[in-house]
């Protein structure tokens, strides 16, 4: 039986994470549209992102899970897969392209413009959600990383 090929599996899985931006984007803006509509803008910006982050990690970490990867292939350093930081490269800029995503809607939002923490998100409001955001990709990764560690058993 021939060895799953990790290479050809790990450019499958940057074009998954390719391909979703769009779709993420999409997802964001029917979120915020949807906060709109209720009138729950206080806070939107964050918790659209985080929510549509948190779904898409773990969307991303059960495509890994389908995916027959060789975890055997791969060396073990310090308690992380080589696949790991394989997996992860896929996503090199991809919470700061949402992150600019989000801030350009929120800014061209006339509907937000009442509302300046939301209309124009400072700093502090930035900083704190890109902490949240750190803490969801950490346990992303470290999820990731636990699976593919329990795959070489």
């Amino acid at each position: 039986m021939k060895a799953p090929d990790n290479a050809g599996l790990l450019r499958g899985f940057s074009r998954f994470v390719a391909d979703a931006k769009p779709i993420l984007h999409r997802e964001y803006q029917q979120r915020l549209a949807a906060d709109l509509a209720r009138q729950q803008w206080q806070g939107c910006f964050q918790r659209n992102l985080l929510a549509v982050l948190a779904g898409f990690y773990r969307q991303a970490l059960q495509q890994v899970k389908a995916m027959p990867f060789d975890a055997g292939q791969a060396p073990v350093v310090n308690g992380m897969s080589g696949l790991t930081a394989d997996l992860l490269a896929a996503f090199a800029g991809f919470s700061d392209e949402l992150i600019l995503f989000a801030v350009d809607k929120h800014r061209t939002s006339c509907a937000l413009s009442n509302f300046p923490d939301e209309h124009k998100p400072d700093r502090d409001y930035l900083q704190a959600t890109r902490r949240q955001i750190a803490e969801l990709w950490q346990n992303f990764a470290l999820d990731l990383n636990r699976h593919l560690l329990e795959e070489r058993c």
